[in-house]
């Protein structure tokens, strides 16, 4: 059975911590789109600091990535359960920058 889109919504909120506020939406081409925002970090103009880029590259893997760079950068001292995953997500950044280096 599939996940409804509000129970993964609950189950990455969960992951992603105290600090987290997390929606998903779907996106134009009827796939989830993953946004993470910052209860506590202000960007310009008034804006929380957000996950969610432009683009097609807002899927939970690649959210909670940037989403667990944030916390470890911003907030060294939050637990959350998805700095058990930091490894993972630094592995993926540096293969991302690998490709992006062969495409170039």
């Amino acid at each position: 059975m599939v996940a409804s889109r509000s129970a993964r919504e609950r189950k990455a909120a969960v992951q992603a911590g105290p600090l987290a506020r997390v929606r998903i939406e779907v996106g134009a081409q009827e796939q989830f789109v993953y946004k993470i925002s910052c209860t506590e970090c202000v960007v310009k103009n008034d804006r929380r600091w957000s996950a969610y880029r432009p683009g097609e590259d807002n899927g939970f893997m690649a959210a909670m990535d940037r989403w667990t760079f944030h916390l470890k950068e911003k907030h060294p001292g939050e637990q959350a359960p998805c700095l058990e995953f930091l490894a993972e997500a630094e592995q993926r950044l540096h293969e991302r920058r690998q490709q992006r280096l062969q495409e170039s």
